[in-house]
């Protein structure tokens, strides 16, 4: 088993010392797929030498609310007889009415009072974060395990910056990357193929799979840019209106392979109702669809200047999900900033400056006069890019 790189691992460890202690919470760690959750969990639990029950609902056929009791009660067993334990369950949103059951059993662990200790694994956040509220309000913490980050893949393979605006945050295709076809195919079928089947389309209704699988690929396509609903309904002969087109998105999202960013207005109202800016959480994506090589890549100005901005772009989501930021971006007529990230009332405009010439004019003037206190960021500029990669909370 790989050793993961001590940022990933100090995540988790950070969780699981936390159920060391008195088991006052759930911990739920959610993230996408194949970015290392399960085998950080079992090597840390390996290094803290406590009692552990581990089970995957990632099965053929998702089991029903009696496999969570049938694992919980050995994990209990186990708690018992060396007076603590841990009980991982994993994509645990594959259980039917799973939720019902962990709050039942959590309310009686803490009467029973075993030290019992419970951490919750899942790859669909839609699913996850509707179990917990609803169910479990109250009981749980979340930590997101995301994308892996440029200093992550530099430590544990090695990569340059111009390896991971290419190749992106999927550790599980690392080793693939001395023979790119072999690479591209092993994301679009085994990772992206698996999060649509599995994370989206066996667990939600959807009425026309292959149009949501064609939104994905225009995401990808369109990457970085801002293109509104009724422009991706021309794109996606079959669908009826644009608001299942918000749908898919959402379940896309929810699986972690893309983001529909808002923009900025100051105005939740506009926010909500404005065209989305595209952003795959990883450049592998773009890439891997793309079919084009990393040489290829590279003496595409443009090409490269766009997955450059997805790069800082999905290095600002994850600093937004770990720590509660807006991210958003701004237009107004020709102008635009790629980034907005709100903290608060304080607030960050981030523009790439990626070596590329851009049709549209530079936004920065323009809504620094709007919001006079925002903070300009120029990435490429102000900070290079690899700078912003390893240290993204200087934006504020």
């Amino acid at each position: 088993m790989t050793q993961l790189p001590h940022f990933k691992r100090d995540i988790t460890k950070i969780i699981l010392n936390r159920v060391t202690g008195k088991p006052n919470f759930i911990q739920a760690i959610i993230g996408p797929r194949q970015v290392g959750k399960t085998t950080a969990v079992k090597q840390v639990l390996a290094e803290l030498n406590i009692p552990a029950e581990y089970a995957s609902a990632d099965l053929p056929a998702p089991p029903d609310a009696l496999w969570i009791r049938k694992h919980w009660e050995r994990a209990r067993v186990l708690a018992k007889e060396a007076g603590s334990g841990v009980l991982v369950l994993d994509e645990v949103q594959k259980v039917h009415r799973w939720s019902e059951e962990v709050k039942r059993l959590w309310d009686e662990e803490v009467t029973l009072g075993s030290g019992l200790r419970v951490v919750l694994l899942g790859s669909s956040s839609l699913l996850i974060q509707k179990g917990l509220s609803e169910s479990l309000a109250g009981r749980f913490e979340v930590l997101r395990c995301l994308h892996w980050d440029f200093k992550e893949c530099r430590e544990c393979f090695g990569w340059d910056l111009e390896q991971y605006i290419f190749f992106g945050g999927y550790p599980g295709a690392a080793a693939l990357i001395k023979d790119e076809p072999r690479w591209a195919n092993y994301v679009v079928d085994s990772l992206v193929e698996t999060a649509v089947s599995k994370d989206v389309l066996l667990l939600n209704p959807v009425e026309k799979p292959a149009l949501l699988r064609r939104l994905f690929i225009l995401a990808c396509e369109y990457g970085g840019q801002i293109i509104s609903y009724q422009k991706m309904l021309g794109q996606l002969s079959g669908i009826v209106n644009t608001t299942t087109i918000a749908h898919y998105q959402r379940l896309l999202e929810a699986a972690y392979l893309i983001a529909g960013l808002g923009k900025y207005s100051g105005s939740k109202v506009r926010m909500r109702n404005s065209s989305p800016k595209w952003l795959p959480l990883t450049t592998t994506l773009i890439s891997a669809l793309s079919r084009r090589s990393f040489q290829e890549a590279k003496n595409d100005p443009a090409f490269w200047g766009r997955l450059t901005e997805c790069a800082v772009g999905s290095c600002l989501f994850r600093l937004a999900e770990k720590s509660g930021m807006g991210l958003y971006y701004w237009r107004e007529g020709n102008y635009e900033v790629d980034f907005i990230l709100q903290k608060g009332k304080s607030l960050s405009a981030i523009e790439v400056k990626s070596g590329y010439v851009r049709s549209r004019l530079s936004g920065m003037d323009r809504v620094e006069r709007r919001f006079p206190k925002i903070k300009r960021v120029v990435v490429g500029g102000d900070i290079s890019v690899q700078d912003f990669l390893e240290n993204p909370d200087g934006v504020f």
